[in-house]
Parts: C-alpha cells; structure tokens; sequence
C-alpha cells in the first residue's frame, strides 16, 4: 500500500475534514467588512450630491443619445404600469423593498450553504459597487422622472411608495446617481451567483429577477436603459477579474456547496487510473 492509497491516522485533520471541505470566512469579518462597505458606498454617494446642473445637462446627453441609437422609449414600459394604480404601487414597492434585501439574503445563503461561491460572488459586488461609486462622482446623472423632456411620470411620487424625498432637501441619498444602475447590477449578480452554485434544473429562471428588476427600475422612471446597459458591462468585467470557483458533477449542490480543489481531482483520476 503506497503513501496515495494509505489510509489517514485516525483522529487526523484528513480526517476530520476531507479535502475538498471549503471552510467559511469568519461570520464577525464578514460582517463587518460588508457593514463598511456599505458605509463607504452610502458615505460616496453623499461626495456626488450638489451637481445639480451637471446631473441634468448629462442626463439630457444620455436621453439624446438613446434616441439617436434608436434605444426603445422608457415610456413603453411605463405605459403598461400606468394602466392601474396597482400595478405601479407594486412596481414602486418592487423597487423600494426587493432591491437590498434580496441581495443580503442571497449573501448569507452562499455563507450559510456555499462558502467558496460566497467569497466570489461578495468579491464581485464589491467590485461592481465600488466601479459604480466611481462613476456617481465621475458623471452625475439626473434620472428620467427629473427631466422633463421625457414625458415620464414619477409614479413614486403620485401613486407611492418612495423612497425619496424633495431632491432639494434629501440628504439620505444621491438621488443624481442613476448610472450605473446598481438595481440591476445587483440582481443580475444574485442571478448569475445563484445559477452557478446550485444544480436545479430550473436554476435559469433566476434571471426572472434581474428581468423583471430592470422592468421596474425603466417602468418607474427611476433609470434610463442605458443605466442598465453600463451596469452590466460593469459586471461583466468584474466577472472577468475575479475567479468563478470551480466545480465537479458530483460536487455542486452537495454538502453545502464544498468543492474539489484541482489538486484533490488530481488525486482522484491517478486512483482511477491506478484500478484500471
């Protein structure tokens, strides 16, 4: 019997723990690190507010510049809330109350039952946020329901709820900070990030969120689509730079989403090998 085939000691770190086992970071580091950069993001955001003039000079370039590119009309979309009062109470609400939530719960499930997707996956947000604090200071943007030349209604404002106040006076947020959406950003991530680490057959219809999320961010004049577009390129880079964890078969979806490092799998297929 060799070294590769031996079997562990008994009482072993291998075998209290098998190989492939992906322990989780620290839930009082996580918490914070997370609770601060929040913080730095709310704290940014407050650095964008008093470019008035600028917000809206920019805002009338992106609509222009949608129309010239023959983007669809956000009114399109709006018209189909504006056909009862319900409908945009539950679009107004949709925005105001899925947006954050949604995200911490899909962070602590990958915590709680994929640990190695969890660091990815708050690696990416926290790039894709930090990218998208960035480009608030760089290029305020006044969203549609602010600027008259869109005919767009607030239907926050008119049939509620809302979750911000007089532009003038709201000092709780940065309300010319519309691109890049980070509405959708977020839900296409929690999408992309549920996809990856589960199984289910059904695991692509996830991208209902995001979907129905860039829906109502157009449909309640809260963003362009063009807000939309560079919050996906964002993401896309993102991806590009952190690393998706890998995965086998015969691992994903199972003990809480424990994966296989590279050089586990390469013990495996020389033990295949070897009982050929």
């Amino acid at each position: 019997m060799n070294a590769r085939t031996e079997p562990a000691p008994a009482g072993s770190d291998a075998t209290a723990r098998p190989p492939y086992v992906i322990a989780r970071p620290p839930l009082v580091r996580e918490l914070l690190l997370v609770a601060g950069l929040f913080l730095v993001y709310k704290f940014g955001r407050q650095l964008a507010t008093g470019h008035t003039g600028e917000a809206f000079h920019n805002a009338q370039r992106v609509w222009d510049f949608e129309r010239a590119v023959h983007l669809p009309g956000e009114g399109a979309v709006q018209s189909l809330l504006l056909h009862g009062d319900g409908l945009a109470h539950v679009a107004n609400t949709y925005y105001a109350a899925v947006h954050f939530p949604a995200t911490v719960a899909f962070l602590v499930w990958l915590y709680l039952r994929r640990p190695a997707h969890y660091v990815w996956a708050r690696r990416v947000l926290a790039a894709v946020t930090a990218a998208a604090l960035a480009l608030h200071l760089l290029f305020p943007l006044a969203p549609p329901r602010m600027l008259a030349a869109t005919g767009l209604v607030d239907t926050a404002r008119v049939y509620g709820p809302s979750v911000y106040g007089d532009p003038t006076t709201d000092s709780l947020s940065n309300q010319f900070a519309a691109m890049p959406s980070l509405h959708f950003g977020w839900a296409l991530m929690v999408a992309i990030g549920l996809i990856v680490a589960t199984r289910s057959r059904w695991r692509r219809l996830w991208l209902l969120h995001p979907l129905l999320t860039l829906l109502v961010i157009v449909g309640t004049a809260n963003h362009y689509w063009l807000d939309a577009i560079v919050a996906t390129a964002l993401l896309g880079l993102a991806l590009a730079v952190v690393q998706v964890p890998h995965r086998t078969a015969t691992t994903a979806g199972r003990a809480r989403g424990e994966l296989v490092p590279a050089q586990a799998r390469s013990e495996e297929q020389a033990l295949a090998g070897a009982g050929r």
